[in-house]
């Protein structure tokens, strides 16, 4: 029996009494609606002083760079290789973070210090992190300083043995540190335990940022030619699904303001090919970032370095194009593969596993990242997907929220060469004849831990929402809340009892889609929505006599003109 993600109920999860009754209490206080008040305490923002950050970010509520543990010490040695005329390697990973971040430094010293050279490591021959081959490029080049950005914090063993070489290293990164630090010259890290930072959710490209701020104080340069990439912070902070709270909102929201008026040409170049406007962080994180990744993911990540340091236009549009052929190749790989696994999961798997574990010799390595959330869509249980990988398999693993994947992972460590990653998404490599076997005790691990909460998707809704409180104060107040992510989600709205409207229909490929006309019969207020993959419920809605809908309350830009529309998240039935 195939388990369709259209048949996976989802709990709806609304504010708690305690919500509710400060909402009541901040709506009076206010002066404002419930459901404003309701937005606001569930972000945490209970008095008016957290207000006027949130709602009017500015750069000058920015920290200051030099209270980051060691920014002294890097900022010295940058500057005395400056002196030197020593030659810089500016290395980093090759995702949308890594990426922007080595861009950022480039297009930087490109202008004051041109005396440096780029590395971003082959995804499948030297993997995540700083290399072995990396380093060794560095030494035949004959670079003093190595920056490694967006990676290198648990690189303790690789760092001493360039630093033997003579290579001094100054890390710039934003995940949680090991027991022990690398022996570097600087270690940028806001998670460092001794670090005290204001802010520890930067990505790493706003710990490069950071680090070009207070070179440039030291050097005496302008700040504004730092604050020229707000752009790429934009880009990194949308990707790598940092926190917008914070420094992050402030940089998110200038970036984004960049993008929208004066993006760079490499950027200018991918809006262009993706054929998408620009209007949100969701835009920058849908149409820009999966082409920065199919750089890495199907040839190489320098390719999207090259493309987001040019300042040539032609340049820019040819690589453009490129990296959209390379996206397109891996969209093409995803559905593919996506597809064998799943008749995998039909033909090979129990229908009430607790886990999902596919493996073939032949998918590509760069999208089983991608096809394990495709599965995780359909089926939402914990999943890894694994391929071959030289002598190996290589594996990428995702979970549902709450689930603790890393944990698993550890304690089905006799089976696995290596893993790492994190409580959401993780890796792992594993020996050709333990595959069968760790997917047995991945399996086992699986059913003894989750939790019955855990094996059913939530929606948190903010608020109950009748049509007729949807007015400009409220659309004023949404449009303000931009930009959206972590810890400043989009709001999510209920409303009940609606019934279907005459223009309804489904649309879209194989009209896997639903254009929803609907109406609250108490007011008579109709408003239209967009349901992605509910083509297949026009019937049940034809016949019911009402339903609820969840949804985010969004603009529609379309042909010049910006109507409100509902994006449908999920329907149900009275009952």
């Amino acid at each position: 029996m195939e388990v369709n993600v259209k048949n996976i109920l989802k709990r709806w999860v609304f504010p708690s009494k305690q919500e509710i009754a400060s909402a009541k209490s901040f709506a009076n206080a206010w002066n404002t609606s419930e459901v404003i008040a309701m937005l606001m305490v569930k972000r945490g923002l209970i008095s008016r002083c957290d207000h006027r950050p949130f709602f009017i970010p500015s750069l000058g509520n920015l920290h200051a760079p030099e209270l980051m543990k060691d920014m002294d010490k890097a900022v010295n040695r940058l500057a005395d290789a400056i002196q030197k005329k020593e030659k810089i390697m500016i290395f980093g990973d090759y995702d949308v973070d890594g990426t922007t971040s080595v861009a950022l430094l480039a297009s930087f010293f490109s202008k004051r210090y041109p005396n440096f050279i780029t590395y971003i490591p082959d995804r499948y021959k030297e993997g995540y992190g700083l290399s072995t081959d990396g380093i060794e490029y560095a030494l035949q080049n004959q670079c003093g300083v190595l920056v490694a950005l967006d990676c290198g914090i648990k690189s303790v063993e690789k760092v001493a043995w360039g630093q033997k070489r003579g290579i001094d290293f100054i890390i710039c990164d934003h995940h949680t540190p090991g027991a022990k630090l690398p022996p570097a010259i600087a270690v940028l890290d806001p998670k460092r335990k001794d670090c005290q930072y204001p802010f520890d959710e930067l990505s790493g490209c706003g710990v490069g940022f950071k680090l070009l701020c207070a070179l440039s104080k030291k050097m005496n340069w302008p700040e504004s030619e730092v604050f020229d990439h707000l752009d790429l912070l934009a880009l990194s902070i949308g990707a790598d699904i940092v926190p917008i709270t914070g420094e992050n909102r402030i940089l998110a929201h200038f970036g984004l303001q960049r993008i929208k008026m004066a993006p760079r040409p490499g950027i200018k170049a991918l809006i262009d090919v993706s054929k998408r406007k620009i209007n949100t962080i969701d835009d920058v994180v849908f149409s820009i970032a999966p082409r920065i990744n199919a750089a890495g993911r199907i040839e190489h990540g320098s390719l999207a370095v090259k493309l987001l340091s040019t300042q040539d236009e032609a340049e820019a549009n040819t690589l453009a194009e490129q990296v959209d052929l390379l996206n397109r190749q891996r969209r093409t790989l995803d559905q593919e593969i996506t597809e064998e696994a799943i008749e995998q999961v039909v033909e090979k798997l129990d229908p009430n596993a607790a886990a999902t574990v596919v493996y073939n010799d032949d998918w590509h390595k760069g999208v089983i990242g991608i096809v394990a959330s495709r599965l995780i869509e359909r089926y939402y249980r914990p999943t890894i997907v694994l391929t071959k990988s030289g002598d190996v398999y290589a594996g990428s693993a995702r979970s549902v929220e709450g689930f603790d994947l890393y944990e698993a992972l550890d304690t089905c460590k006799d089976q696995l060469i290596q893993f790492g990653g994190h409580k959401y998404a993780a890796g792992m490599t594993v020996e050709p004849e333990k595959v069968a076997d760790f997917a047995k005790a991945f399996e086992r691990v699986v059913k003894d831990r989750i939790s019955e909460a855990q094996k059913t998707p939530a929606i948190y809704v903010d608020a109950v929402l009748p049509f007729d409180a949807i007015g400009d104060q409220l659309r004023d107040t949404l449009q303000r809340m931009h930009p959206f992510g972590p810890k400043n989600m989009k709001p999510v709205f209920v409303t009940r009892k609606l019934v279907l409207g005459d223009a309804s229909r489904c649309v879209g490929e194989d009209e896997k889609h639903l254009k929803l006309q609907v109406v609250d019969p108490d007011t008579g207020i109709c408003m239209d929505g967009i349901a992605f993959g509910m083509g297949h419920l026009l019937p049940d809605l034809k016949s019911a006599e009402s339903f609820h809908l969840a949804y985010h309350l969004e603009e529609n830009h379309w042909n010049g003109k910006v109507s409100l529309q509902l994006h449908v998240l999920d329907i149900q039935f009275p009952g």
